[in-house]
């Protein structure tokens, strides 16, 4: 559900599941998952007017229920902007979907802001009442191999058993040096131009200010994120989102050259693998793909832990 471009698919496919449906109603998206699923059933439709029944008649029975809620109006990267409840409770769709579905095991991804929401204590007792084990975790992606830091919050759903804290398979630390492509990949222009923002100026200065004027370093070009607006090299990339907002900045002989982080880079950031493919569509809507994801790492990691717990039942039972 809400399956984007595929990132908790993939990350369910590493760990042993086999995807049989994605919905989702961006095209960029829908196509995207068609691209890598390809035996799955994909419905380019609102989850809101599309049935559980139609569904399942296409997938047959499953196991295992994904999803990824509207988070938009949740994240406090809207600033100010006015908030939608109806984009809110499309959360609430889990519950009719599973409902129906009667998935054993239930994933919900959002942002970490979904927790004060009014009716989050609802979606959780609604559930409780279907039978479900729920497990809460605030998992952060630059601990579980990838190098980005990404706080998100995952509820885990067992109709039989209590769902256990999810840990990392492969931990290793990564920076934005192991995102970045090769030097002279991509071109770069002068840092201080005319025509740039004095904001932007602003932050490569801070930088500079911190680091010495012979070290490389990150800007938030777009928006702010209430840091300074710039980070280390040294560190895991800060949040991507769905607009494009990193620049790399670099000293040089001739002064600082600057030029945006590019959507292969975001997409080493999120986790997905070289060989995953991605649509021909607009920078933008690649940007778009990349921050609606779910690094697909982090998904192995829970499903690996759901698939422990099922191994050792089965197991208990041939005994």
């Amino acid at each position: 559900m809400f399956c984007g471009a595929g990132g908790a698919s993939l990350g369910a496919r590493e760990a042993g599941a086999q995807i049989v449906g994605g919905v989702d109603l961006w095209g960029p998206a829908v196509e995207s998952f068609k691209l890598n699923f390809k035996d799955a059933h994909v419905f380019e439709q609102d989850l809101r007017i599309l049935t559980p029944e139609q569904v399942l008649a296409k997938t047959g029975p499953i196991n295992l229920l994904i999803s990824s809620p509207e988070c938009t109006h949740h994240t406090c990267a809207r600033g100010a902007k006015p908030r939608s409840e109806e984009s809110k409770d499309t959360a609430f769709q889990v519950i009719r979907y599973a409902e129906v579905m009667k998935p054993r095991w239930i994933t919900l991804e959002n942002v970490v802001h979904m927790k004060p929401w009014a009716r989050y204590n609802e979606l959780k007792a609604e559930l409780h009442r279907l039978g479900y084990k729920v497990h809460e975790q605030i998992i952060d992606a630059s601990q579980f191999g990838v190098g980005q830091r990404r706080r998100r919050l995952f509820m885990i759903a067992d109709l039989l058993e209590q769902p256990q804290q999810v840990q990392p398979l492969r931990p290793c630390y990564q920076t934005v040096w192991d995102i970045l492509a090769p030097e002279n990949t991509y071109k770069m222009t002068p840092l201080r131009i005319e025509r740039r923002a004095k904001e932007t100026l602003a932050r490569a200065d801070r930088a500079i200010a911190e680091l010495g004027p012979n070290k490389a370093f990150l800007i938030v070009y777009y928006g702010t994120d209430g840091a300074g607006g710039w980070q280390r090299m040294s560190e895991p990339l800060r949040t991507i989102t769905t607009v494009d907002r990193f620049a790399y900045v670099k000293p040089t002989p001739e002064g600082h050259m600057m030029r945006m982080l590019q959507p292969d880079e975001l997409r080493k950031a999120m986790g997905f693998p070289e060989n995953y493919r991605f649509p021909k569509v607009t920078r933008r809507d690649k940007v778009k793909l990349m921050g609606n994801a779910v690094c697909s790492p982090v998904m192995e990691a829970i499903v690996a832990s759901l698939k422990v717990r099922l191994d050792t039942m089965q197991t208990e039972k041939a005994a």
